[in-house]
């Protein structure tokens, strides 16, 4: 097995909660899957953890090699919890293709937040 991608990505948090506060729904939907929103929503402070998937979709991407482009749309990745707490990425549509025409098999995911900031990191393996 060899790595395929690396990503890392850091957001400031405040900057997640202004888009909310601007764009509202508009945005969310835009940049989450409805599982995302559910969980977010369900946490005394939603943009904290929205920051953490959006940085964790970021750093998939980077891993990917595409950045966000093209046909790749924000809601091709869903970012999922294991019971255990561990992250886990869905992909779909675009980003699914790509995963796969690189020979994706398995991804080694990490995201944080502490303060302003959140930050992930993604390792596509094959």
């Amino acid at each position: 097995m060899a790595i395929v991608g690396h990503g890392i990505d850091l957001v400031r948090i405040d900057r997640i909660a202004q888009m909310i506060s601007k764009h509202g729904t508009h945005f969310l939907d835009r940049c989450f899957t409805a599982s995302e929103q559910a969980y977010c929503q369900d946490h005394a402070h939603p943009a904290q953890h929205y920051a953490g998937r959006f940085a964790l979709k970021e750093a998939v991407l980077k891993a990917l090699g595409t950045g966000w482009r093209g046909q790749i749309a924000w809601t091709d990745i869903d970012v999922m919890r294991e019971p255990s707490g561990r992250p886990v990425v869905g992909l779909s549509g675009e980003c699914a293709r790509i995963a796969e025409g690189l020979g994706i098999r398995r991804w080694h995911l990490s995201l944080s937040h502490a303060g302003d900031y959140a930050m992930a990191s993604a390792v596509a393996e094959e």
